[in-house]
């Protein structure tokens, strides 16, 4: 195989690649970077114009549709595969990959019901391609994609929009810049009036990437020929004009061989007055090779940008790979490492969250900077310590015996029962974390990409973490509740001791008659008195609650989240750490998706390096 077989053989085989992966250009399709970074040849030409006789000429074979009005209604992209000399001609079709088609009369019948399966029996037309390999040693290394004919009017059973439909279809493949455009045209009608030329000169004003074949040379008025299109005089393009003479309709209603129909065209050529010195340059033999010629030469110099598109690509895939991971190990002490990676990697992203390194940490410090401050000033120590309540607290305090210096019952009672309204804060404040750190879980859930993999796992982990949090909030609770119990339990000597000093100071006499100990001034000392002391108790409470949440909830939290989670983990069997690792059906496809992709642009590269450096 020369190294233009080899060249264009390798764009056949990529392209042959990317259609069964999907990746092909004409589609909504992410990955079709590299279909549209390689050559092809759109077929172009107005109905009757010859367009499936040119293929079949091309091919040597007999497989196209054929009848009245839009045969072609469903763009097919046919790839031609040169084999080995008396090898075994044979057609295979991408939405059936495992039939090989051997009988031609077959494969155009398939055609037919593959159209029909989209657009039904009418005559609607489809923008989804049909995909025909043909691998012969009749053929040269082609892509040829064959579009419905362009037509001026639309008929019974077509929309109105069906001339709009076909031209917006056909434009799609021709208007890009790797697309060499053949535009058919038939010799017995004004060049000027080709629905083919008219479109390949708006894609392609410049005529370097438009063939021109003129067909039905042989059924021109007598006394008439095409030689000022052929040689360029009427109708000037960058690349030559080429002719062909198709087979009659009698020698197609008498099935005649292809091969006899291509000896034929020669002779017609060769002996033709008007054409006999153009008859080395024209027939569709002629055609094939110098669209393979030309592809070549396309080819080669466009493989630097092929290659970057390749490499680019490559790169993409490589990099969703590692997004989606790697396929999962079989054995169980690989899969106890996966499991045991991912919920670091969750831990971890949890702690930044908490340490500084991602938002939402500083919401902990925000509880005991605003939320606990701001709720105990909102206590309603005015109303406990007002004077009509303090009278009341000291005097059922006293009982049937009035007390005789200080009321410390009355004391104990009016403090006790402040004290009890910081129960309030103290449990809003370990509520508040807990808020917080459910929050952070579901929040690194989330971030953490290994478990995206993974639902069930995914699910196992935020139920183990919430689990904990729970506990830890529990034991937060019991912590600082304890810590105003024990407020309550034991009050500070050293403000009892100071109470009586603090009414000699002022000039009062503990001698003084019980009567005067229930004056108003009296009461509104005592309340002062157990103001201050709660004030006293409440700056303590300010920064012992969060010492205590912080090291119940906070700290357990960094260091245990998950620790029962993995106690259990380490009991589980192989079946069910892979029930943990059931990844979502959609991400392993697109997986495996992604890995033949990543194995074809690979070859590809190294296929294109091997082939450019023996150039």
């Amino acid at each position: 195989m020369t190294t233009m077989e080899s060249l264009i053989g390798l764009v056949n085989r990529i392209q042959r690649a990317c259609t069964v992966l999907g990746d092909y250009g004409g589609g909504d399709n992410s990955f079709s970077s590299l279909w549209e970074a390689l050559p092809s040849v759109a077929v172009v030409g107005g109905q009757s114009s010859g367009k499936s006789s040119v293929l079949e000429s091309i091919v040597g074979r007999d497989f196209l549709p054929r009848g009245s009005g839009i045969v072609t209604r469903r763009p097919l992209v046919l790839q031609l595969h040169k084999t080995d000399e008396g090898s075994q001609e044979y057609a295979e079709f991408l939405h059936l990959p495992k039939r090989r088609f051997t009988d031609f009369g077959a494969v155009r019948n398939e055609i037919q019901e593959e159209t029909d399966r989209i657009t039904g029996k009418t005559k609607q037309i489809s923008p989804v391609p049909i995909h025909l390999s043909i691998y012969s040693p009749n053929v040269v290394n082609l892509t040829l994609i064959d579009l419905p004919g362009l037509t001026k009017v639309a008929i019974e059973g077509q929309p109105e929009t069906i001339v709009e439909d076909i031209e917006t279809m056909v434009r799609s493949y021709v208007e890009k810049p790797n697309c060499i455009i053949l535009a058919i045209s038939p010799a017995n009608q004004d060049i000027a009036t080709s629905d083919a030329m008219k479109l390949a000169r708006e894609v392609d004003p410049s005529g370097d990437r438009t063939f021109g074949v003129l067909t039905k040379l042989d059924l021109m008025d007598k006394g008439t020929n095409a030689l000022d299109v052929l040689e360029g005089r009427s109708y000037r393009l960058q690349q030559p004009w080429v002719g062909i003479v198709n087979r009659s309709q009698a020698d197609i209603n008498k099935n005649v061989d292809m091969i006899v129909a291509r000896r034929k065209e020669r002779e017609y050529f060769a002996t033709s007055p008007d054409y006999g010195h153009l008859a080395s340059k024209m027939g569709s033999e002629y055609l094939a090779k110098l669209l393979s010629q030309h592809l070549e030469s396309v080819i080669r110099s466009r493989i630097p940008s092929i290659t970057s598109s390749i490499n680019k690509t490559i790169d993409e895939l490589e990099s969703e790979m590692d997004h989606l991971g790697r396929p999962i190990a079989l054995d169980a002490g690989a899969q106890l490492y996966t499991v045991l990676e991912v919920c670091r990697a969750f831990e971890r992203i949890f702690k930044e969250h908490l340490d500084g390194g991602r938002p939402g940490g500083d919401r902990i410090y925000g509880v005991f900077d605003n939320q606990l401050p701001a709720a105990l000033k909102k206590l309603p120590f005015d109303r406990h310590l007002s004077l009509q309540n303090v009278r009341r607290i000291v005097s059922e305090a006293d009982g049937y015996q009035p007390h005789l210096i200080a009321p410390e019952q009355g004391y104990r009672r009016l403090i006790e029962g402040a004290l009890n309204y910081f129960r309030g804060p103290a449990e809003a404040s370990v509520d508040a974390v807990h808020f917080v750190l459910k929050e952070l879980v579901r929040k690194s859930i989330g971030e953490t990409q290994e478990l995206k993999r993974f639902p069930t796992l995914q699910a196992d982990i935020a139920a183990a973490a919430n689990e904990a949090l729970e506990r830890f909030r529990d034991e937060s609770k019991k912590t600082v509740v304890r810590l105003v119990d024990m407020e309550s339990s034991y009050l500070t000597v050293d403000f009892f001791r100071k109470l009586p000093q603090e009414v000699e100071n002022k000039g009062g006499n503990p001698q003084a008659p019980v009567t005067d100990r229930y004056g108003e001034g009296h009461f509104r000392r005592i309340g002062s008195n157990v103001s201050s002391y709660v004030g006293m108790v409440s700056d303590t409470l300010k920064n012992t609650i969060p010492k205590a949440v912080v090291f119940c909830q906070v700290k357990e939290a960094k260091q245990s989240l998950l620790t029962r989670f993995y106690t259990q983990l380490g009991k589980k069997e192989g079946k069910q750490l892979l029930q943990l690792l059931d990844e979502d059906p959609a991400l392993m496809e697109r997986r495996q998706q992604c890995a033949k992709r990543l194995e074809l642009y690979k070859a590809a590269r190294d296929e294109i390096d091997s082939v450019s450096w023996t150039r």
